[in-house]
Parts: C-alpha cells; sequence; structure tokens
C-alpha cells in the first residue's frame, strides 16, 4: 500500500510530482492555510504531511494523526510545529534551509531602495495623475543609497548575502551578531563588526536577518529605535517580533526614524486594524521573502526529497530534530522499499 501524504496547500508542482512517484497523494485547494479542526480532519490516515508556515502542527494535531510518521514543512522557520512533542512521538520534521538565502537578500535590498527612494509614494503619484506637481525641486524627496552606511543584526547567509549586496553600493557595512567573524572573514567581506548600539546610531539603514528566540523578540525596542537617526530606515525580513511593533509605530509616527521596510510582522496575517496600515513612511510586503519561481520550486523540491528519505528509511536532507532516531529509527518507519 502507497504512504498516504496530505499536502496542506498547493506548491509549485516539481515538489508535489516528486511523492506522487511513490505516494498518494491529497493536496488541499484552498490559497490560505487550513484551521485547526479543518487541518485535524485530514491528519487522521495520513503518514506523511507536506506543511507551510500558519499550519499549527502541534500535540493536538499529532494526536489526530496516529500513523504520522513524517512532517516536512516547504519553509526554513518553523514555529508552527511542536518539534519537541513531534521527537517525543518519533515523528521526523524536515525543512528548508540554505534555499531561499537571495530571494530573501534580494527583498531586502529591494525594500531599503523602495524606502531610500519613495518607489510607492511615486507610483501612488503617478497613478493619480499629479505629475503637474513634479516641478518642485523639494517634490518626493528622496535619500541616496550610495556611499552610505548600512547595519546588518545577524549575519548568517541571509545578512552575509545582503553585505555583499551593500558592497555593489560602496556601502559601509556593520555587523552584529552573537558569532563574530575573524579578522580574514570580516576582510574579504568588507564589514566591521560593532555592537548594537553604535550600529543603531551610525547607520542609515538597520536591516534585520537574525532568527527569533527569547534573546532576540523585541530586540528592537524603542530603547533601541531612540538610538538611529532620524533620516535613518529600518528593514525587517526575519521574524516580525524582532522588533516590537507598538514601538516601531510610534517612532514612525513622531519621526523618531524616517521610515521602515516590512516583510514580516509580530501577528500574520495583518489585522485590518493594524496601525503600520494608515502609515506613509512604511512599505509593507506579505511575507514574500522567498517568493520566486525557481526559489520556490526548489523549496517544495526539498520538502518532498525529505518527506520521502524517511518513508524509503533513509536520513532526509535537512531535518531538525536527527535525536528522534533513537526514539523511532528509521527502519519503523520505512514504506517505501
Amino acid at each position: 500500500m502507497e504512504p498516504k501524504v496530505f499536502v496542506t496547500r498547493k506548491i509549485p508542482e516539481s515538489g508535489i510530482n516528486l511523492v506522487r512517484e511513490y505516494c498518494e497523494v491529497t493536496v488541499y485547494p484552498g490559497k490560505g492555510p487550513l484551521k485547526g479542526d479543518e487541518l485535524i480532519q485530514h491528519a487522521s490516515t495520513m503518514d506523511g504531511i507536506i506543511c507551510l508556515p500558519g499550519d499549527i502542527i502541534d500535540k493536538t494535531f499529532m494526536s489526530a494523526a496516529p500513523h504520522l510518521k513524517v512532517v516536512s514543512t516547504s519553509s526554513v522557520g518553523f514555529e508552527h510545529i511542536d518539534v519537541e512533542e513531534a521527537t517525543r512521538r518519533g515523528i521526523y520534521i524536515g525543512y528548508t534551509p540554505g534555499i531561499l538565502t537571495d530571494a530573501t537578500a534580494d527583498l531586502a535590498f529591494a525594500l531599503l531602495l523602495s524606502m531610500a527612494r519613495r518607489i510607492p509614494q511615486c507610483d501612488r503619484f503617478v497613478r493619480a495623475f499629479n505629475w503637474k506637481a513634479i516641478g518642485s525641486p523639494l517634490h518626493l524627496f528622496g535619500t541616496s543609497v550610495w556611499g552610505t552606511t548600512l547595519g546588518i543584526i545577524g549575519l548568517g547567509r541571509i545578512g552575509k548575502a545582503m553585505a555583499e549586496r551593500a558592497r555593489g553600493f560602496h556601502m559601509r557595512v556593520l555587523y552584529n551578531d552573537n558569532m563574530r567573524l575573524t579578522p580574514a572573514e570580516e576582510e574579504d567581506l568588507h564589514i566591521t563588526y560593532s555592537t548594537i548600539d553604535t550600529l543603531m546610531q551610525e547607520s542609515d539603514f538597520v536591516s534585520l536577518h537574525t532568527p527569533l528566540s527569547s534573546d532576540t523578540r523585541h530586540l528592537v525596542n524603542a530603547e533601541k529605535l531612540r538610538l538611529m537617526k532620524p533620516s535613518a530606515i529600518l528593514i525587517n525580513t526575519s521574524r516580525g517580533a524582532v522588533i516590537d511593533e507598538q514601538a516601531l509605530v510610534q517612532a514612525l509616527k513622531e519621526n523618531w526614524i524616517a521610515g521602515a521596510g516590512l516583510d514580516v510582522y509580530e501577528k500574520e496575517p495583518l489585522d485590518p486594524k493594524n496601525p503600520l496600515l494608515s502609515l506613509d513612511n512604511v512599505v509593507l510586503v506579505p511575507h514574500m521573502g522567498s517568493a520566486t519561481k525557481q526559489t520556490r520550486s526548489a523549496m517544495s523540491e526539498l520538502a518532498a526529497r525529505n518527506l520521502l528519505a524517511v518513508l524509503h528509511g533513509t536520513p532526509p536532507p535537512s531535518w531538525l530534530n536527527p535525536e528522534v532516531e533513537k526514539i523511532r529509527p528509521l527502519s519503523e518507519v520505512k514504506m517505501i522499499p
């Protein structure tokens, strides 16, 4: 009998087709994440799940899925999965790191440029047929990017990719990370280590690329925002809760900083009453760091390979809980010859 696999939303066909070669696959046709009860309804007979952020894979879900052997998320983030509970139950967890590095760095730099040159306001200006007002030399003032200072908080793969892009704009790059690079590595990337406070004070642009943890939750708070230049711009493509959103709204309203470009938020999707939506000095995009055809296809394929590896009884290419093998050996979850 073929393993039964549920895909919680449509992902690129290249990944689904890999799974279909070996498994009976059901794909939920809706666009948004399934809510708790709806998701659980699909769990009872499934051997494997391919999910996405927003799909809550918790103890309640796992209790309703007695046959579940593997959960493979088509994402780098895994906050939606109770990994500890899955490990305790002998459920293997796969994820897709390393693939979205360049796509996310591209978006972060796009947000930086959009804010610096006020691209959204310019677009609205043209669409409103206000062209005659362009005669004023003070109209739609932006700020230069070339030769300015970029501060990067979190120098993982995406942070390093951001530094590489900044080099093309002759930017001075400061960085802060809990693991400092060697002098040779810093020289190679043309970056300088800095404390967070100095970075916030000296940067014209601050870009966040740190994972969310107890140490980084609300890392950028009112105190840190007040350190920034009034002309500075904050960019976040990491995790929404790295910023104290309430403090950011105040900073934007009271012009502590010039603006922000955000791909992630404390609560997603955004509440229609979120005050960020009414502000003109912020660019908002819908958590789309990986949203290129090439990247999303590669993510779906890795998610498929992670799932299939477990069902073949072999270690997945990218898994979050290798310790699970001590609880439930791969030989016990193998279903595909």
